[in-house]
């Protein structure tokens, strides 16, 4: 499972001009699901989202978190970061699990994302999604989770 977090200092994403989901300061990720994720990758990417050091503390080090800093999570499902590019000129997307386990496996992602945190918004899985940003930084890493078989 990957994750494609960026600090900002606020997010929206649209579906067909319409606002579905918005934050201020937080972390806006782009969600990819790979073909062999479970629900053990699952947990153990929100738990690195919710953890993972990448606000500023008194110092303006990054030694705060998410949960730290109380900032706003928008989830967004970003079907091509399961892409195989290391050939060619166009994507393989043999990586990337199926619509149905993808959907089933984000949508978990929110709900547990929703028990352990808030504000919580998500964009919309198979949507044409228009997304926003103001990147703080731009702090911007690539948080992967691979299987454990």
């Amino acid at each position: 499972m990957i994750g494609l977090l960026q600090r900002v200092q606020s997010a929206d994403v649209s579906v067909t001009g319409e606002p579905i989901a918005a934050i201020g300061p937080g972390l806006l990720v782009l969600v990819g699901v790979q073909r062999d994720d479970s629900q053990r990758e699952v947990q153990r990417l929100l738990e690195r989202l919710l953890g993972y050091r990448v606000f500023p503390d008194a110092e303006d080090r990054m030694n705060l978190s998410l949960q730290d800093s109380g900032g706003g999570l928008l989830l967004v499902p970003q079907f091509t970061l399961a892409a195989d590019t290391s050939s060619g000129m166009r994507p393989s997307f043999t990586p990337a699990a199926d619509p149905e386990t993808g959907e089933r496996l984000f949508m978990q992602l929110v709900a547990m994302a929703e028990q352990q945190h808030s504000p919580v918004g998500c964009g919309r899985f198979g949507a044409d999604m228009q997304v926003s940003l103001v990147n703080d930084g731009p702090v911007t890493f690539w948080l992967e989770v691979s299987p454990a078989g």
